[in-house]
């Protein structure tokens, strides 16, 4: 296991600016997880740390190597490709072993080692097969195994499931978790599907524009966004517009069109004061609806439209002149749409004041 350390880093191609002065810890055995929408500079980050582009500027350290202008192959680190990138003439046991052939290992301990890579992913059963007679799910296997093999200081995947379906990618998430878990490997992962994140990421950065918008655990980028453009990228959320009312103890109180709201800040060195401008983020799920509710963080309305998916109904919400995004689990309201007036609240826990 190694640690990961990327400090003042910044990549250019000609005059765009792919990453502005990107600084993150990774922890040894820590699966890393970077996100953002399309354009923010998540595969570059990635390429950069395989060493398929050497930065402008700034430090890759693998402990306390400076890897940052080493070529890809001295790095020692196993890349996962979308594509899985197999060579399609080759078994699934010679696609294994062609990086071991690349560092000139032996032929028994290379075989050796082959088993033991198609073995923790289970698919040593297909290890003369070629590529084009497995499902997608066994090809992304075999990549795993294939950069597995090498003993890799750091593994790094870019976006290895999106070519499957869901079913697929769901088994995939754990799998992959289990892997670098029972190898003890820092691993960093690029993808653009959240749910994927949320689901097996011990950390994870959100950039925006070639910067980090905001580092943490799936928990607290989700419960406590930093900011309005990580509560939009992360998941669904309602935001409300109002001013700061009195503020102490990490909580706020803030009067917007629809009534007043406590909430926690979502960071103590806020740049925000009483009086000036807030913006109120609540998750959908965070709003509980019935005929009665409490006095705090409450309002008055009535489910305007509704969407049943079994499990969970998707309401909106009219209070005051404005629509808010409800998702009720085990829903009970769905004969009330239009149908007479309805109390939605929130717990202050769960209503996150931002500053912009």
């Amino acid at each position: 296991m190694i640690s990961v350390q990327v400090k003042d880093l910044v990549k250019k191609f000609g005059d765009t600016l792919a990453l502005n002065n990107i600084n993150v810890s990774i922890n040894p055995g820590e699966l890393f997880f970077i996100l953002g929408p399309s354009g923010c500079g998540k595969t570059t980050m990635l390429r950069t740390l395989a060493g398929f582009y050497i930065p402008d500027s700034g430090q890759i350290m693998f402990d306390n190597d400076d890897v940052s202008r080493l070529e890809p192959h001295r790095r020692n680190t196993g890349m996962v490709f979308q594509s899985y990138a197999l060579w399609p003439h080759m078994s699934v046991a010679e696609n294994v072993a062609f990086g071991l052939e690349q560092q000139k290992i032996c032929k028994k301990e290379a075989q050796m080692r082959v088993q033991e890579a198609l073995e923790s992913v289970q698919m040593e059963q297909f290890a003369a097969r070629k590529p084009n007679e497995l499902s997608g799910g066994q090809q992304q296997r075999v990549a795993l195994a294939r950069a597995l093999v090498i003993r890799p200081r750091c593994l790094l995947l870019d976006e290895p499931l999106s070519n499957l379906d869901a079913k697929l990618r769901n088994e995939m998430r754990t799998e992959i978790r289990r892997i670098c878990k029972e190898h003890k490997l820092t691993t960093i992962y690029v993808t653009h599907d959240q749910k994927e994140a949320l689901s097996i990421a011990d950390r994870m950065v959100i950039l925006s524009w070639g910067r980090v918008a905001q580092v943490g655990t799936p928990l607290e980028v989700y419960k406590r966004p930093e900011n309005r453009f990580i509560a939009n990228f992360i998941g669904e959320t309602n935001f409300i517009e109002g001013t700061v009312l009195r503020m102490g103890a990490g909580e706020a109180l803030v009067k917007t069109q629809i009534g007043e709201f406590r909430g926690a800040l979502a960071r103590e060195d806020m740049n925000i004061k009483e009086g000036g401008k807030a913006y109120l983020s609540i998750r959908p799920e965070c709003l509980h609806v019935d005929i009665m509710g409490p006095e705090e963080n409450c309002m008055t309305g009535y489910i305007k439209d509704a969407t049943y998916f079994g499990e969970v109904a998707h309401y909106d919400f009219r209070t005051s002149g404005v629509d808010l995004k409800i998702s009720e689990l085990n829903p009970r309201h769905m004969s009330s749409v239009r149908h007479g007036n309805l109390h939605a609240w929130a717990d202050p826990e769960d209503v996150v004041v931002l500053a912009e």
